[in-house]
């Protein structure tokens, strides 16, 4: 225990050396934890209590930090269930699947599989499910840059995933986002510095979690496909 301690201090002094905003000290002191404990694929992290005692953070700077490194791949979260380390060698993977694709097969993928999610969320979306949908969309809807819109927009879609209470389609979903992530990453030029009133994504949002919160799934998974086909025309007009 000591020299897993020792260990997990060392490395996060390293990290804060490198990091010195406080957002950032707080991924790293995470980071630091979970290679510091030896923790394998699969193994479930400590609850949320448990990390903000060892880890002297409050739930939200520990909330942002599991959020960043779900994002980046290196955990996965199931509600009900925990927080569990992912796969090693998974971003490799995903970087060998992502040059297979292009733009226009991606969108094609989304268009198979994200309106089929927006239905089962339809269906078995739990309350506190449905409100992450909901804070996510509004967050999004509130962004003050493109990369924190971007941020809320990838949990409001993930929190359709979550909402269809299916652990095997939302663990798929994480693998799928992150080669979607892949594909469409820096390639989209903004003429602007945060999205405008008048992005027509906001409108779509509300749509689909208004079907889903009204438990109409054919009505989820036509305003999840008419989404999904908006930003394509978007991408490749803009492109």
């Amino acid at each position: 225990m000591e020299s897993m301690v020792n260990q997990f201090s060392g490395a996060f002094a390293a990290d804060n050396q490198r990091e010195p905003s406080g957002r950032r000290n707080d991924i790293a002191a995470l980071r630091a934890f979970i290679k510091a404990g030896n923790y394998h694929p699969g193994d479930r992290l400590p609850s949320e209590r448990d990390l903000i005692v060892e880890l002297n953070m409050n739930r939200s700077a520990l909330r942002k930090a599991l959020d960043a490194l779900e994002r980046d791949g290196m955990i996965w979260r199931h509600v009900g269930k925990g927080t569990f380390v992912a796969g090693p060698g998974s971003t490799g993977a995903f970087e060998d699947l992502s040059r297979q694709m292009t733009p226009v097969r991606m969108i094609q993928a989304r268009l198979c599989v994200e309106p089929a999610l927006a239905k089962e969320a339809a269906i078995h979306g739990s309350r506190s499910a449905i409100a992450r949908m909901n804070n996510a969309k509004d967050a999004a809807r509130a962004a003050a840059t493109w990369g924190e819109y971007e941020a809320q927009d990838d949990l409001f879609h993930r929190a359709v995933a979550e909402a269809s209470d299916n652990i095997l389609l939302l663990t798929l979903f994480d693998q799928f986002n992150a080669v979607r992530r892949a594909v469409s990453g820096g390639t989209v030029v903004r003429a602007t510095s945060r999205p405008t009133a008048e992005h027509t994504s906001f409108a779509e949002h509300d749509r689909i979690a208004a079907a889903i919160e009204a438990r109409d799934p054919h009505a989820a998974y036509l305003a999840m496909r008419s989404h999904i086909g908006s930003v394509s025309d978007r991408l490749f007009r803009d492109a």
